[in-house]
């Protein structure tokens, strides 16, 4: 495990409720995040994976990619959130989840990164997508993150 993948691990197991989905990262880039949750800790009453369980591998694939280009950033007290999201289940799935993200749009990061160091904060919107196993999407998410310098832990108002 490359040391990026290894930090952004560290953080998800930091994390109880991530812990719980047994989340592992696969690989990790600022192009491009790959989580793995296995079937049986995220499995529903019909014997596939949990909506909310791919929800969650995806938003916390997006997370992670905008962490880890942040972290080349090197700025203090620099915290990445899911602002919206709008998710799609397209067929259901009956194996480990693998969920991968990108940024929606790479030439938006330069510009993000202006108004982050000029304002404190900036959004980019991030795509993700799990696929089944025939390399068909059945899940697909597009959301914005916020990404905020400074913010004081708990204070939801920063998020503006």
């Amino acid at each position: 495990m490359s040391s990026v993948a290894a930090l952004l691990q560290a953080k998800l197991d930091a994390m109880p409720p991530v812990r719980a989905m047994a989340v592992q990262v696969k690989s990790a880039t600022s192009e491009r995040v790959c989580l793995h949750a296995p079937l049986a800790a995220n499995v529903n009453d019909k014997g596939c994976a949990f909506g909310g369980s791919i929800a969650g591998l995806m938003t916390l694939a997006g997370w992670g990619m905008l962490v880890v280009r942040a972290q080349a950033l090197a700025l203090p007290a620099l915290e990445v959130y899911v602002a919206d999201s709008q998710i799609r289940y397209l067929a259901p799935l009956y194996q480990a989840i693998a969920a991968q993200a990108w940024l929606e749009d790479g030439s938006r990061w330069e510009s993000a990164v202006q108004r982050l160091q000029q304002h404190g904060r900036a959004s980019l919107s991030v795509k993700a997508q799990v696929l089944g196993p025939d390399g068909d999407p059945v899940a697909s998410m597009e959301a914005r993150f916020a990404m905020v310098a400074d913010a004081p832990a708990g204070d939801p108002a920063q998020l503006g």
